[in-house]
Order: C-alpha cells, then structure tokens, then sequence
C-alpha cells in the first residue's frame, strides 16, 4: 500500500486539500449538469405534449369548419 494510514491517504502528502476539492469540484459539476439535463428533459416533454394538443386542436377546429362548409346550403 502506497500509504501508511488512512489518515496519510486523506493528508496525501500535504496536497489532500487539492485533490479533495478537485474531486469535490468534479462531482459537483457532474451533479450539476445531470440535474440540468433532467430539467431540461422534463421543459422539452411538457412542451412537446403541449405541441400535440395544439395540433390536435388545430385539425378539430379545421374537420368542424369543413363540416359547416358542407352542411351550409348554398
């Protein structure tokens, strides 16, 4: 073991506070962007699902027009 201790494994020498952070800093940007990637996923679902509906909306609206159309005498 390159180490003589635990407590040696976490000083690491004297530059443990550097690479500690570094791995905290890392993770934390990992997390970070995994969360934005879920709220961005979510934002895009919702809008998509709002995107049907309005296209539906749109060819119910354009059948019911046609409808008139025909039933209207001329």
């Amino acid at each position: 073991m390159q180490f003589d201790s635990w407590q040696a494994f976490i000083n690491m020498g004297g530059y443990g506070i550097y690479v500690w952070s570094s791995f905290a800093g890392t993770f934390l940007c990992l997390g970070l962007l995994a969360l934005e990637a879920s709220w961005r996923r979510s934002v895009l679902a919702r809008e998509a699902t709002k995107q049907a509906a309005r296209a539906e909306r749109i060819l119910r609206a354009r059948a019911a027009k046609k409808r008139a159309a025909k039933e209207e005498p001329n």
